[in-house]
Formats: structure tokens, sequence, C-alpha cells
């Protein structure tokens, strides 16, 4: 896709220049406080597009509105990336050389369900449509506007996220309380330090899906930490010996990856 038909240089392009030296512009109309917690530095996507140029634009963008982005080229590359790493939020072009972003679509359905915005030619209804139809959350259509994207990309992390709002998060016989920061596996109340309480919940969020060693500790929203292999292990292993996960049954080690909790029976309630 070419940048020329991605970005109008008379609008978005200066849009983005614009907000590099004026970060404040980057917040929507009328939200001048936006909750920086709807983008936190933890938010991590994928954008699968073959125009590089783009990528360059968005990610300088997006990185200083709290979105870590990370690029693929094509939709193997971007299928790879996807079933090694865990990202918040897919951006998907339609129009790519080789498998189109509706093919990858169709994959990427089979291996995850990552929230996708699709990026559409203006005026294509059909692959609009089709894209929803076939598991897309939202489309934006080319050229936008990188506060357009920035908006829909809030507004997604909102829906996604919301179960962080709610009072308890299941996974087979583990129950938290988000609020009250509190562990119950079957009918025992399990005691955990604030660390290992983050680390749990960032697991069980993403039940069945590998999150990698290396991001761990910063998607628990503990970035501050000194991170290095050994410490991530040891403080899994504090975990698994609290839950009574031995041998390893809930949070099972994915070797040269890092960790996945098994997906059983989730339930997520908002009542209590």
């Amino acid at each position: 896709m070419s940048i020329n038909r991605a970005l109008s240089p008379s609008s978005t392009a200066t849009t983005i220049r614009r907000t590099e030296h004026h970060p404040v512009d980057a917040r929507p109309r009328g939200s001048a406080s936006t909750p920086r917690d709807m983008t936190s530095p933890d938010s991590n996507i994928l954008i699968i597009d073959d125009d590089t140029r783009l990528f360059a634009l968005l990610e300088t963008y997006l990185r200083q509105n709290g979105i870590l982005a990370r690029s693929a080229c094509d939709g193997q590359q971007g299928l790879h990336l996807l079933r090694s790493n865990h990202f918040d939020v897919v951006l998907l072009d339609i129009m790519m050389p080789g498998m189109d972003g509706l093919t990858v679509l169709r994959k990427l359905r089979n291996i995850s369900d990552v929230p996708v915005i699709m990026l559409t030619a203006k005026g294509e209804d059909t692959d609009r449509v089709v894209g929803l139809e076939l598991g897309a959350d939202d489309y934006l259509s080319k050229p936008f506007n990188p506060r357009e994207l920035l908006a829909r990309l809030r507004a997604v992390l909102r829906r996604t996220r919301g179960a962080l709002t709610r009072r308890q998060l299941g996974v087979a016989d583990v129950v938290v309380d988000l609020e009250g920061r509190q562990v119950r596996r079957g009918s025992l109340a399990i005691e955990l330090t604030g660390l290992e309480f983050d680390v749990l919940v960032t697991l069980m969020q993403r039940a069945g899906r590998v999150v990698p060693r290396s991001d761990l500790l910063s998607l628990a929203g503990r970035g501050d930490s000194v991170v290095n292999d050994r410490t991530v292990d040891v403080h899994v292993s504090h975990l698994r010996k609290k839950l009574n996960d031995d041998p390893p049954r809930l949070i099972r080690t994915v070797r040269g990856v890092g960790y996945v909790f098994a997906k059983g029976d989730a339930m997520e309630d908002g009542h209590g």
C-alpha cells in the first residue's frame, strides 16, 4: 500500500508533526484530561501492513501516546509474531501483496481472539463487511488522521479491558477479587504479594495465550522492576508454590518463550 494512499501529506502527516511538538494535541477535542490508563505504556499493538513508511510515522506518534507498536510487513510474518507474542490490538491492512488481509484474518482467528482493526481503502464497503463478518472489531479507511486511529484504539482497549473494572476474574478453579486483591483456589484463600497478584492477573487475563518471559513484568504494570529471566522465573515459582501448582498444570512453561495460564472454564462476574 503506497504511503500516498495511506496518509494525506497536507493533513494527516502534518497532524503527526504537530503532535510530535505538542503532545497535548493528541487528546481528542473536549477531553483535555484523557485518563492515561486508557493507553498505559503496557499497551502493545501489532501493525500488519507492507507500507513501512506508514509504520515509521505511526510508531512515533503512538509511542508518545503510551502505545508500543510492532511491525509485520506481510501476513506470514504477522501470524508468526502472533503465535509467539502477546498483543492487545492488531491493525491489519486488507490490501497487501501475497496473503491479503482477509486471508490473514481468517487464519488469525484460528489462533487468537486478539481485537483487530482493519485498514481499508476508502469506499471498499464489501471488504469492510466481510472483515467484520470474519471477526474484525472495527475498521478505518485510508487515508486517515492518526488522532482518529488513536481514538479507535482507545475505544477497543476500553472494551477489551472491561474485565479490569469488574469484581471477579476466574479461570479453572482460581478466582480473583480484583477490587479486594484477594485470590482463592477452590475453597482455599491464597496469600500473595502485590507483585505475585499482578503477575497472576496478567496471566489469567491472557489464559490460553503465551506471555513472553521478557514482557511479563511490564505487562503486569511492574516495568520499574529489575528484570532478567531468573527474576521472572523466581516470581513464577513462588506463585506456583502458593497455588499448589506442582507439577505445573495451571501455569505452564513454554520453553524458550515464556508462560501460559492453562485455559479452563473462564468466568467473569460483574455482580460479585
